[in-house]
């Protein structure tokens, strides 16, 4: 049995029932026999029985990480990688337009600032994120999106030009303004079918529900996992944390709002 297989370049999209590439199903379902998850037909139809067979692979393995996949008899990024092996999955590493690198650049600079006192949402730093979306530090505001506003401010200074991101502390306030100005947004269901879409120095959004949310910088792109720079979190991703973080598990997929681009802006 050969466990390390070749790898196969994942194809950039969910692969479900009815898939119409059947080079990539036969490949699959060649994968899920040597595994011990058939024996199904290696016919190149994605079917009821290859379907069986997914879901029994996807609760029998887990990610890259050790966490388990999600049981679904879809072959999404982490999936594929747990069938074919990390290589299979482009790691995407560099910002995509001449600001979003000076963004990432200077962010990178801001990993390790703290609340002062933590828990206070202020701080020397921190009162400066603040106020460069206009809010008085006073007010102890949240601060994740205030800080990337800093962080564009200071790019945007550096390379002699308008600042593009929307001068907001809001994260759901951000989201809707996005739309509404024609800032491109990608919807998180299409990030999950097309991982490749998501590029560094793009913002991510998540509704926490409320009325609350929570933003961040993805930093690098790591087949269906993100690297990402944030703040007012901590090291378990929290909303309303105590600092600026590099984190490295996010997953697309817990990402449900979407992502935002600036990088043609």
């Amino acid at each position: 049995m050969n466990l390390n297989p070749t790898p196969l370049p994942f194809p950039g999209r969910l692969i479900k029932r009815d898939e119409e590439d059947r080079a990539i199903v036969l490949a699959v379902q060649q994968r899920l026999n040597q595994l011990g998850c058939g024996p199904i037909d290696e016919d190149g139809e994605f079917g009821g029985q290859t379907f069986g067979a997914v879901r029994l692979f996807q609760s029998r393995f887990t990610d890259a990480e050790g966490t388990p996949l999600v049981v679904d008899g879809e072959i999404g990024v982490l999936t594929w990688e747990a069938l074919f092996g990390a290589a299979s999955i482009p790691n995407v590493t560099g910002a995509s337009s001449p600001l979003l690198t000076e963004v990432l650049a200077f962010a990178v600079t801001q990993i390790g600032v703290l609340e002062v006192p933590l828990g206070s949402n202020r701080g020397p730093q921190v009162d400066k994120y603040v106020q460069s979306v206009g809010l008085s530090p006073a007010g102890q505001h949240a601060w994740c999106v205030a800080f990337m506003y800093f962080c564009f401010e200071q790019a945007a200074k550096k390379l002699g030009r308008e600042n593009p991101m929307i001068k907001t502390g809001g994260v759901l306030a951000h989201w809707n303004q996005a739309g509404i100005k024609g800032i491109p947004r990608i919807k998180v269901e299409r990030a999950v079918n097309d991982p490749q879409l998501v590029k560094p120095g793009h913002i991510f959004v998540i509704d926490t529900g409320g009325g609350f949310g929570h933003s961040g910088l993805v930093e690098r792109v790591e087949g269906g996992k993100l690297v990402t720079i944030e703040g007012n979190t901590n090291d378990g991703g929290v909303r309303e944390g105590i600092g600026v973080f590099r984190r490295s598990s996010r997953k697309i997929a817990t990402i449900n709002r979407g992502f935002i681009d600036y990088s043609n802006a």
